[in-house]
């Protein structure tokens, strides 16, 4: 690992640092030179892993016990545990990702890192409170999806998300899922199973280092990366103010496609994908709807 890599991967192990911080560290001294010379004024940061700022007496106690040396320790432990960190600087990152607002500054990742260049991606989205309909929708419409070798890229939560990453493996295709928080603190413990089982055959990352415990705001920023991969977005059921909606957002504004899968009216968890077919989304009713996109 060169030097300034590895620096940069040190930053972000300090519990106050935030995305825009990054950004003005790196005009200011693109080699990241003076990093441990500014190790003693990071307390004053917001935290990349929280939207206030932390008690400043936390927060030096927190710089204390981080000191590089503990930092540089971790860091050489992710390679024993087969934990890959890929910067932006590297070859290995996702090109799309390079495009969104904000990209990760890094991905954790543990699995087949050859998915990163598998194309064409799907992100597959929708309600913790899968219905019997959104099942039999994924039954219906995966198969044709995997067998023209389409990525289903999701997030590991509850409902719709695991059962994304669960059909895809069932049909012999390969799955990605962008995770809240680090890879030792697998949320829900539900999908435990799951994610062994896809940290060996399939991938999963994450933009915080893998001892980061998930927190509330880590679940809507994630999408901002589920869909910064992927080549269009699949909405499955999602409420009015679903977090889904907020990855079909992020699709919008990155000028990928968004694709939803229509609903009963009587379905409260329907209201949210049936209003972006009023708004522009693409109506799926069979996977030829998103194969004549995406291809």
């Amino acid at each position: 690992m060169d030097d300034f890599k590895e620096k940069l991967i040190h930053l972000l192990h300090y519990p106050n640092i935030s995305w825009s911080t990054v950004f003005q560290m790196l005009k200011k001294d693109p080699t990241l030179q003076s990093l441990y010379r500014l190790q003693t004024q990071l307390p004053q940061q917001i935290s990349l892993f929280s939207p206030i700022n932390r008690d400043s007496s936390l927060a030096k106690s927190s710089i204390i016990s981080l000191h590089p040396e503990m930092i540089h320790e971790q860091i050489r432990q992710y390679e024993t545990n087969d934990i890959n960190v890929i910067t932006i600087i590297d070859k290995e990152y996702p090109r799309y990702l390079k495009e969104i607002y904000q990209p990760p500054w890094a991905l954790f990742a543990k699995g087949d890192l050859s998915l990163l260049d598998r194309e064409p991606k799907l992100a597959v989205v929708g309600s913790r409170q899968a219905t019997p309909y959104g099942k039999n929708a994924i039954r219906l419409i995966f198969p044709e999806l995997i067998d023209n070798g389409v990525l289903i890229v999701s997030g590991l939560a509850k409902g719709i998300d695991a059962l994304a990453h669960e059909y895809a493996i069932k049909n012999g295709g390969k799955t990605i899922a962008v995770i809240a928080g680090g890879l030792y603190h697998i949320y829900p413990k539900e999908n435990m199973g799951i994610a062994l089982e896809m940290m060996k055959t399939q991938l999963i990352v994450s933009e915080y280092p893998p001892d980061t415990k998930p927190l509330r705001w880590h679940f809507p920023a994630r999408n901002r990366i589920i869909s910064g991969l992927s080549n269009g977005t699949f909405i499955i059921e999602a409420k009015r103010k679903s977090g889904s909606l907020i990855t079909a957002n992020y699709a919008v504004n990155e000028g990928r496609e968004v694709f939803s899968l229509p609903g009963s009216i009587f379905n409260p968890y329907s209201i949210g994908a049936n209003e972006l077919i009023q708004h522009g989304a693409k109506l799926v009713t069979s996977a030829k709807d998103i194969l004549e996109e995406i291809r």
